[in-house]
């Protein structure tokens, strides 16, 4: 198939874990695989758009354009027609893609079938105390070289709101959580987190607020030595689990922690469910994990695998998600309307010179960003499309795979927090040139990028507030005018839906801007 990315001959012998399916040519397809599963999503919604994903031969550079049809046709459906489409490409997911197990046949290696048959034999479970303050740290946020809280936090989080650079939605859970300290204290809450020692994860924060940590990575001793620095200087609880197959039996080691989500998924769900039975109580899931390439899709699925094994035995399981702005959404339409005026009503100076620069680039700068609106059951949105074709359809497939759960799971009746958080100058994104570069021009449209240590502190007490208030979109009890408007509720996007263009026919530019202001 022409521009599709092809992995590694099947036959590799320690090939194991999560693994894209094999195509007709004996190799595996991350591409074929991803327009499968879009155009499973589609199919019971817009069967014309369903074939279109399936028939496309230049996925990797148009899957904006397929991504952009399910968006809109969910956006235009009844909840249950939207439900029932996340619910289909999760199916085609699971089912595409098996779980290798050496020396057994491929076809029969589906996820489900090892996730039941999945064994917590040699993960021993490893405990650990904080030796910080007893009492719950107080939350603030660092911004600039600061620590802001009490009224200077207030104050940023109304400037935050004033300029667009986060929804009211995000700025009003803010100001909740400063207005009850008293949810910060976590001891009675066990949070399981999946990539624990993720740059953009809130490990440090929770670690902090006397929290019951269950904290799964990759068993290597550096990562583990920054997840035990961030215990020892809070008052949480850790534990872990420990290979002991691995370790020749010894299990004291805490710097021996860990295992793999793509290779030990069933030992890890049968793990999670003995320590949530050992508990007695509900476990709140943290979807944190992130791998680069086609990883990121089979590190996704693994999460979404304990995710969904925690909520079928467990009701009380609640999901958290961050999920990333430059995506694509189902905004309200006073959102989408503001966005639209401000494209329009921008004033002739601009016009004439962005006119100069569009005929130039031959009509691919300065698209506006909204150019319609839709209507349905769920009332009037607009599609914001901050997509980043340079990340690539794994990185959307990965995103779009937990809106997708975060959907169903709530229809459900499991609690479900899932926050946008801002553009982060994370270690993972800015090794790409184009995206450090354009981070580095985001002011010249009126974007704001985020510090990590900034990012962790605010998602950190946004997932505090989804588990304490019933009045949070993460709450099913609330109800919703659309299962999209989950995914949006609590958006601190940094500015960049607010943009009057299209984000990525200007990303050029803020990257020149910013190439230029490295140079000076």
């Amino acid at each position: 198939m022409k521009n599709t990315k092809i992995l590694k001959p099947a036959a590799e012998p320690r090939l194991s874990g999560i693994q894209f399916p094999i195509e007709h040519s004996g190799r595996r397809s991350t591409l074929f695989t991803g327009q499968r599963v879009i155009s499973a999503a589609l199919q019971g919604l817009d069967a014309g758009a369903a074939q279109a994903a399936l028939s496309e031969r230049e996925w990797r550079t148009r899957y904006p354009e397929h991504l952009r049809a399910l968006v809109a046709a969910q956006a235009a459906a009844s909840p249950a027609d939207v439900v029932a489409s996340c619910q289909a490409g999760l199916d085609a997911l699971w089912t595409l893609m098996p779980f290798v197990v050496p020396g057994r046949d491929e076809a029969d290696s589906r996820l489900a079938d090892a996730l039941v048959a999945g064994q917590a034999d040699g993960l021993h479970s490893v405990t650990h105390r904080g030796r910080g303050e007893a009492a719950p740290a107080r939350w603030a946020v660092p911004w600039k070289g600061k620590w802001l809280s009490d009224d200077a936090l207030r104050r940023q989080i109304d400037r935050w709101e004033t300029r667009g650079i986060a929804e009211a939605s995000h700025c009003n859970a803010l100001r909740a959580c400063l207005a009850h300290p008293e949810w910060f204290d976590l001891s009675d809450r066990h949070l399981v987190l999946l990539g624990a020692a993720s740059e953009a994860g809130p490990l440090a924060w929770l670690a902090r607020w006397r929290a019951n940590l269950v904290a799964i990575d990759l068993p290597r001793p550096a990562l583990w030595k920054r997840i035990l620095a961030a215990v020892d200087a809070g008052n949480g609880t850790l534990t872990a689990p420990l290979d002991t197959r691995r370790t020749g039996g010894a299990s004291g080691d805490l710097l021996q922690c860990g295992a793999d989500l793509l290779t030990q998924t069933p030992e890890l769900g049968a793990w999670l469910l003995a320590y949530r039975d050992r508990v007695g109580q509900s476990l709140d899931v943290g979807n944190l994990a992130y791998l680069d390439g086609e990883r990121h899709v089979r590190v996704a699925l693994a999460m979404d695998a304990l995710s969904a094994l925690l909520c079928a035995r467990d009701p009380g399981t609640s999901l958290a998600y961050l999920a990333t702005p430059t995506d694509l959404f189902a905004v309200p339409g006073d959102l989408a309307g503001a966005v639209r005026e401000a494209y329009v009503n921008r004033g002739w100076v601009k016009r004439v010179a962005q006119a100069g620069v569009r005929a130039g680039s031959r009509g691919r700068t300065f698209l506006p960003h909204i150019e319609s609106l839709i209507e349905g059951p769920g009332g009037v949105h607009g599609i914001v499309d901050a997509l980043v074709v340079e990340q690539g359809p794994n990185y959307a497939l990965a995103k779009r795979l937990q809106q997708w759960r975060a959907i169903v799971a709530r229809a459900a009746g499991h609690r479900v927090s899932l926050n946008v958080a801002p553009s982060t100058t994370t270690a993972s994104v800015v090794k790409n040139p184009l995206l450090a570069a354009g981070f580095r021009g985001a002011k010249a449209f009126r974007c704001e990028v985020f510090e990590p240590a900034t990012t962790n502190a605010l998602m950190a007490a946004l997932w505090v507030h989804d588990l304490r208030t019933r009045t949070t979109a993460a709450d099913p009890s609330v109800p919703l005018a659309h299962p999209l408007d989950l995914l949006v509720d609590g958006a601190n996007h940094g500015g960049l839906w607010r943009v009057p263009y299209l984000p990525r026919s200007v990303l050029p530019l803020a990257a020149l801007v910013g190439l230029v202001r490295r140079r000076t």
